[in-house]
């Protein structure tokens, strides 16, 4: 209930007055199952919150955000707050130090995951490289994962600003049809014209807001 409150009454509220929101393909939802992942660009600290936001109720409501440990989880109250509004687990961008949690166990108990396969910010706008992780999640899971295309939330709250500019600045969220990756070479199970074209999932990544 809480965070029902923080995420529908707080989060989305702020984020949608900051900014002007376009959400294209919810159509594309109907048929997701309860465990999926979720992948999508990365160049924004309004991504997590726009995603929460445009997806459905059902689909948001237990979605875990992997989250950089050496940044969310180093002081108390940012740590509360991360896994209050994005029901956030540690993800340890070194890979230095193991963490209780794991993504595949959040899976297999049917908690869907937020993915940014780039595992940091842009900055500069242009697509990262991909790390590893997604595919091989989505393909030990047998889950299936859901692209989202990212427009625009990079220029309305670039890296190393504060705060969303002034203007509320449009910002897109586009949501493809589900996926499934398939061992082996990169490829799907008839993968749809209309997903957002680059493959996120095809490439394992970490988990990372």
């Amino acid at each position: 209930m809480a965070r029902f409150v923080a995420q529908r009454g707080i989060l989305k509220p702020v984020t949608w007055s900051v900014v002007k929101v376009t959400v294209v393909g919810r159509r594309k939802l109907r048929d997701v199952p309860r465990a999926f992942v979720v992948v999508a660009n990365h160049s924004s600290h309004l991504d997590a919150p726009l995603i929460l936001g445009a997806l459905p109720r059902r689909l948001a409501r237990y979605l875990a955000a992997g989250a950089a440990a050496d940044y969310f989880f180093d002081v108390w109250w940012r740590r509360g707050l991360t896994a209050l509004f994005f029901n956030a687990f540690p993800v340890d961008r070194k890979g230095v130090n193991q963490r209780a949690v794991s993504a595949k166990t959040l899976l297999e108990r049917g908690v869907p995951l937020l993915v940014f396969p780039e595992g940091t910010r842009s900055k500069n706008g242009e697509m990262g490289h991909f790390k590893q992780g997604a595919a091989s999640l989505a393909i030990a899971t047998d889950v299936p994962c859901l692209p989202v295309a990212l427009i625009g939330a990079g220029i309305a709250h670039p890296r190393g600003s504060s705060w969303p500019k002034p203007g509320r600045l449009p910002v897109g969220v586009v949501f493809g049809a589900p996926m499934r990756a398939e061992p082996g070479r990169p490829r799907w199970r008839s993968r749809p014209a209309s997903a957002p074209r680059w493959s996120a999932c095809t490439t394992p990544t970490h988990p990372v807001f």
